[in-house]
């Protein structure tokens, strides 16, 4: 019998310990191959059953391409075979379901699903999360579901009453990391403030100040694309400009939004600041200085 799960990392593992457990099963008292050591000779002593019953071991595929033979043993076994597999193939998920039962757990990457996902989470945690905190929590940690599900985990023990996004701020203590689109946008739009946060964040997680400046000045072409196609079709769809452009849908997205209050005019000097400032940079130049030049030149118009 087949347990398969497929999805999120985080996900796979948390559905693995709740399906053990209905079964009176522990993950840590089970065998389980990965990686280099899963082949068919490694696996098929771990499914012959014993005197107390059925075999049963976990299965951890990920990065594995070539899987023929572990795949003719678990789909011959009457040992239950606890499969992960994050990448969850086509041709494999017909072996999980054909012999088995298959989970595909649905792994939120926008910021509207994680806050959905997270807001799900609070409920069932009965913790009581207002809207824009669990948007917040998902401002600060992406997809890391893991680190959201601990933070929820403390907020369930220290928090008291309703949780607000001033409440996170002040218990989670981390900002979220830097967004060169919301950069960019704040300085089009005259937020020099806000510019100048988003590229504090971005130094310091790390960021290199070139690479940096190689996504300014891909997005801004981007952007200016975007204004193209809105003085062609003022209701373009995201979708419709990603095919268009030739990029993801959330890329086109996050360049609609700030195309949208641009014009031709000031699209053209925007963007022969930032190959200047790209010039500048490369030919010497103080990248930091550069970059804060940037920006303040950009929210002056």
């Amino acid at each position: 019998m087949i347990f398969a799960f497929s999805g999120n990392r985080f996900l796979i593992e948390e559905a693995l310990r709740e399906t053990l457990g209905s079964r009176g099963l522990s993950a840590r008292d089970l065998p389980r191959l990965a990686g280099e050591e899963l082949n068919g000779a490694a696996l098929e002593p771990h499914l012959q059953g014993g005197l107390f019953g059925a075999a049963r071991v976990i299965v951890d595929v990920e990065g594995q391409k070539t899987l023929k033979d572990v795949l003719e043993l678990i789909s011959q076994t009457d040992a239950e075979v606890f499969v992960l597999d994050p990448s969850g193939p086509p041709t494999r998920v017909k072996v999980y379901e054909k012999h088995g039962r298959h989970h595909a757990l649905a792994t939120p990457t926008r910021a509207g699903d994680v806050t959905a996902w997270i807001q799900a989470r609070a409920k069932k945690q009965k913790l009581s999360l207002e809207r824009e905190a669990a948007a917040r929590l998902a401002e600060i940690f992406g997809e890391d579901l893991a680190g959201i599900a601990s933070e929820l985990g403390k907020l369930e023990i220290i928090a008291d009453g309703k949780i607000n996004a001033a409440d996170i701020d002040r218990l989670v203590q981390l900002k979220p990391p830097g967004d060169s689109f919301a950069m960019l946008e704040a300085a089009t739009h005259r937020n020099t403030k806000a510019a100048f946060e988003q590229l504090g964040r971005l130094l310091h997680s790390g960021e290199d100040p070139f690479k940096i400046m190689g996504a300014v000045v891909w997005q801004y072409q981007l952007i200016a694309r975007c204004v193209a196609l809105q003085q062609r079709d003022p209701r373009v769809s995201e979708n419709s400009a990603a095919q268009t452009l030739g990029v993801k849908p959330y890329p086109a997205k996050k360049a609609l939004e700030v195309a949208r209050k641009l014009n031709e005019t000031q699209v053209r000097n925007q963007l022969e600041r930032i190959l200047a400032a790209d010039f500048a940079m490369k030919s010497g130049g103080d990248p930091q200085m550069a970059l804060e030049q940037l920006l303040l030149e950009l929210s002056v118009g």
